[in-house]
Parts: structure tokens; sequence; C-alpha cells
């Protein structure tokens, strides 16, 4: 029996050189890694055209993979692809919150300051694939199999439905363990009249050796900007996490049923934040939607993508671009640095659950294109002594200062103590004296 997989909404569960101003080091960075469970997917918009790539991060037996989606349209044949994995990668990479550090310079010196995607209907019956077969009880249950095919590993029915209980007793019948009460899910997607792309596993594609699932993707035109998200939650165990890295042409991308905060940023913090910056990432992502009670949409990253500073990894070439569905470059596969890309990337981080984010995701492309990207930074203390000069005294004196700052953005950030681990001292909380008078 197939068990549906809503990886998020919808499941069911070269170089180029960088334009450097970045006068440091870069360390690490907190990409998609950190998080075992976390699904990612690829929004590329422009105008009412969308396409989107989803990783289809399953672990366990692929026969036992499946996934559906809520799409506007019967898609054809031409309007779906399967992704390289690497490129979404890359873009995690690219865009990931980063730790960068600085060294302090020594007082006593003085320095002088020095796309092939197919959107539109065609009058054509989308050609037929031999896989799949109608069964007569889905007509009676309001379920009608428009299109079929076999894509890469993956099996692909294109599903309208009138009513969600039948769409639930269909997939029940076709061999899908469906959540409880899904059909209370699915009848908002019903109602809108939106189409329903179910894809499982290939058989013979496992027979040849497949091993893990690429991205699907799919071309659509729609004049609504957004990820539906609800499915994800039937069968979740606990919060999700969902990184969302959205293309756009012209600016800043930003929800509009949710708050979007900006992730705290360009904070310095103790030294040995480098030695755990993973664990620390994650303990201030805790602590961040915690205090946004659990209910806000965070940006980690926003940047034109011809250029970075600094860079956690390399820029996507067009050619990269032109993979995840960018369809408005022009065929010069090399940016210049005196023309920017007209490329950018939002980077948006949600942890999510049915009580907390009760409504798909809408979206809107605004025109901020002020450049942001989470970045903590360790600011390294000059190692000489307080004895070499006058400057060099002064500079100890403030160090302490800064050194206690640097904790208390630790505390900020995380939620956590950072003065044993920074062998500072503790303040005594002196305790009201007038609380002992009455006792």
């Amino acid at each position: 029996m197939k068990y549906l997989f809503y990886l998020l909404p919808f499941v069911f569960f070269l170089p180029i050189k960088s334009i450097l101003s970045f006068c440091g080091f870069y360390v690490a960075k907190a990409d998609a890694s950190l998080y075992n469970k976390a699904s990612r997917v690829v929004l590329v918009r422009n105008d009412d055209r969308t396409v989107i790539s989803m990783m289809n991060d399953y672990e366990g037996d692929l026969k036992n993979f499946a996934i559906v989606v809520p799409v506007p349209e019967i898609l054809e044949r031409d309007q779906i692809n399967i992704g390289d994995s690497k490129i979404i990668d890359h873009i995690d990479a690219f865009s990931a919150p980063r730790l960068v550090e600085y060294f302090d310079s020594n007082p006593c010196q003085r320095y002088e300051e020095e796309s092939g995607w197919d959107f539109r209907k065609k009058d054509k019956t989308p050609i037929p694939s031999l896989s799949y077969q109608n069964k007569p009880a889905a007509q009676d249950l309001g379920v009608k199999v428009e299109a079929t095919y076999t894509i890469g590993e993956y099996d692909i029915q294109i599903l309208s439905a009138k009513f969600s209980d039948g769409l639930e007793t269909w997939l029940n019948q076709n061999g899908y363990k469906v959540p409880k009460n899904a059909s209370e899910s699915l009848k908002p997607y019903i109602k809108q009249k939106l189409k329903f792309f179910v894809a499982k596993v290939n058989l013979k594609s496992i027979e040849k050796g497949i091993t893990y699932l690429r991205p699907i993707q799919f071309a659509f035109e729609s004049p609504k900007f957004m990820l539906p998200i609800r499915l994800g939650m039937l069968n979740a165990k606990g919060e999700q996490d969902l990184l969302l890295y959205v293309l756009s042409k012209n600016g800043r991308v930003e929800t509009t049923n949710y708050r979007t905060v900006k992730l705290p940023s360009d904070l310095e913090v103790p030294e040995f934040v480098k030695k755990d910056f993973a664990n620390f990432y994650k303990a201030m992502f805790d602590e961040q939607t915690r205090k946004e009670n659990f209910s806000a949409v965070f940006t980690e990253y926003f940047w034109n993508m011809s250029w970075c500073d600094p860079c956690a990894a390399d820029p996507l070439s067009n050619e990269e671009l032109k993979k995840l569905g960018v369809f408005w470059l022009n065929g010069n596969d090399n940016f210049k640095k005196e023309l920017p890309s007209s490329t950018f990337v939002t980077r948006l981080h949600i942890r999510y659950n049915n009580q907390t984010f009760p409504e798909d995701l809408s979206f809107t492309e605004t025109k901020d294109q002020s450049n942001f990207q989470g970045r903590y930074i360790i600011q390294h203390p000059w190692k000489g002594s307080p004895n070499e000069c006058s400057a060099a005294k002064q500079y100890f004196e403030n160090l302490e200062g800064r050194q206690k700052l640097r904790a208390e953005n630790y505390k900020k950030l995380t939620g956590l103590d950072a003065e044993e681990k920074m062998n500072l001292p503790r303040e005594e909380k002196k305790e009201k004296w007038w609380k002992k008078i009455w006792k």
C-alpha cells in the first residue's frame, strides 16, 4: 500500500567571480543540512507565471512514496520537468545565513583608510501514458484522471475532483493510504476548482538502480501568488521547517497573510560560536520563532543574484537559473559586473504547524531591492599587551565592555547565557532589602 507523503504543501510526503568588498574571513553557513526534515522549494515568479521545484527528501522504501500537489490547471507533459538537486543545494548554500570573522588591528599602529518553459495551454490533447487506467468507480466518485505521464522516475497523474470525500475514497481505492480527515483538507482546493498533481515512483526505475529522487518541477500560469502548505500538516508529527527560495525579477518577496520579519543580523557574537555555529543557529532560530509566537515568516536572505558579499557560495550561473525555471534571462551566461542580473533571490524560513499557520502562504513581490543577509560576526581581539602604548591601554579598557555586549547579543539571539563560556565575571544580583522586613 502506498503512503501519501505531503512534503510541505504539496508533497504527501561557470563559476562566477564575485565582486568582493568583504574585508575578513567567511567561516560557516547555516544551510539546509542543519535540518533533517526540512522541505525545500524553489519558487520562480514573474507576472502570472510560476515555476515550482520541489525537493522530495524522502527516507524509506521508494515503493511507498507518493505526492499530491494542488495545481491551478491540467498540466501538459511539457509543463513538467525533472530537475537537478545539485542546483537546489547550490542556491541553498548561496543564500544561507553565515558567520564571518574580523580581527582587531594593533592600536599602536596607524593605518591609512583604504528558459525553455511552456506556460500557456495548447489546443492539443495531452499524450496518454499506458502506466495508468481509469477505474470504473472513479467517475462515480467525481474523480477524473485528466492526464497521465511517466517522466524520469515518476508516474504522474493529473486529477480533477468534484467531492473531497470522493477524492479521498479514490486515493484509498488506488492503493494510497490517506491520513484521517484528508477530505476536510482537500475540500478548500476542490471549491477553488484546482486540479491535483499526483506522482509516485515508477517501479521500473527502482529496478534500474534509482536510489534517490530528483526534484519535480512544474510550470503554470495563475494570478494567485501562493504556496499550499495545509496538506503537508495532515500526517506531520510536530512542527515542520520549510526553506523557500523565491526567484523574482524586480524585488524582495514577502508573505501577505502572515508577518514577514527579518532575522536579527549583523551582530557581534562571542568567539566560541565559531566552533559550534550549527547549534548556535538552531538555538537562535528556536528563540526567534518563540518570540514571534511561532507565527512569523523569517527573511534570512535577499540579494541580487549577480554578486554577494561575503559569499557563502558562488552565485548561480544563468544556466543554473534557467534550469530552475527563470524564464526571463537572455542567452548570455556571463554576468557583467557593471550590469547586475535581473534576478533576485529571497530566502524565507518558516516553522509551522496547523495551529500557527492555518492558511496557505500568499506572497507579493515588493519594490524593495535593499540587500539583506543573516550575518553574525566574530571580532577577534588584538593579542598584544596593554603596556605597548597608551592607545593599547585604552583598547583593553574598552575590550571588557565589548565582550559583555557580545554576551548580551548571544543571549538576545538564543535565550542562552554566554558568560561562563566566555569566562566573564557574573554580576551578583542584590536582594531588595525591603523584602526582608516582613519575613
